[in-house]
């Protein structure tokens, strides 16, 4: 029988609070034919304690002797990866139970490469903002260079179809640009409307400090997406566009 594993990456760093959460998620998937490979970026919490509480085979932890960033941390993970399918979880988000079964079979209904779909928002103690996130329903490489559109908690992509496409080693953004990096292979990616994740907002995310906004999106596409520094410049300004007229007009409530 042909490969139809997901393996999900999940890079895990002084998550004690959430991690639990996370993990729980992933084992209430009406999908079972999965891994979930938790790359601990030595944390100096009791994040590695709350993991090794879990007997479940299908869960794999893999503990860094120094802290490298979730950029590395989920390269890591890649590699080690069996599935044919590669998904993120990060360590304080949460699945809705048939997330991976709908989207599988979404992708595999319409032969897709490449997925995501929409996600509900919840605070930092994990309460339900009443809020989602609607998907655009498709995004090409054009499109994803005004804005990151795709919430790394819902992307899957198929390495039958595209091989395994690693993140950059940067410190921020290395999620939009795996999906430069999948969309330029791509034509593009079509997304399932339903909400099938939660995205916890936490209180010292990227989006609560705005010129950190503007520098790390700056470097984005000064370092990523390799363009010049005036070139730079007008995209970082043009993101700041699309970033806020996504998040009006994509917010929704419940």
């Amino acid at each position: 029988m042909n490969n139809q594993k997901v393996s999900i990456i999940t890079p895990l760093y002084n998550s004690e609070k959430y991690i639990a959460e996370a993990i729980d998620s992933v084992l209430l998937q009406s999908y079972t034919d999965f891994e979930m490979i938790i790359i601990d970026d030595c944390s100096q919490d009791n994040s590695v304690k709350v993991v090794k509480r879990y007997n479940d085979k299908r869960i794999q932890l893999i503990r860094l002797e120094a802290n490298n960033g979730a950029g590395i941390a989920r390269n890591i993970g890649i590699n080690e990866a069996k599935g044919r399918y590669i998904a993120f979880l990060d360590s304080d988000d949460l699945w809705l139970p048939n997330k991976l079964e709908k989207q599988i079979n979404f992708m595999r209904s319409k032969n897709l490469p490449f997925c995501f779909s929409s996600f509900y928002l919840m605070d930092d103690k994990g309460q339900d903002l009443n809020k989602y996130r609607e998907a655009l329903p498709k995004v090409d490489y054009r499109k994803m260079l005004r804005n990151n559109y795709i919430g790394c908690l819902t992307a899957i992509y198929d390495t039958e179809a595209l091989g395994k496409i690693l993140m950059t080693d940067h410190k921020k953004r290395q999620d939009w640009g795996l999906w430069l990096k999948i969309l330029s292979k791509t034509k593009w990616a079509e997304s399932i409307q339903e909400p099938l994740a939660s995205y916890r907002l936490r209180n010292e995310s990227l989006s609560h400090h705005k010129w950190n906004l503007i520098r790390h999106n700056y470097l984005f596409y000064r370092e990523q997406v390799g363009l010049a520094k005036l070139g730079s410049l007008s995209r970082m300004f043009s993101f700041l566009f699309y970033y806020f007229h996504y998040k009006i007009k994509y917010t929704k409530a419940k």
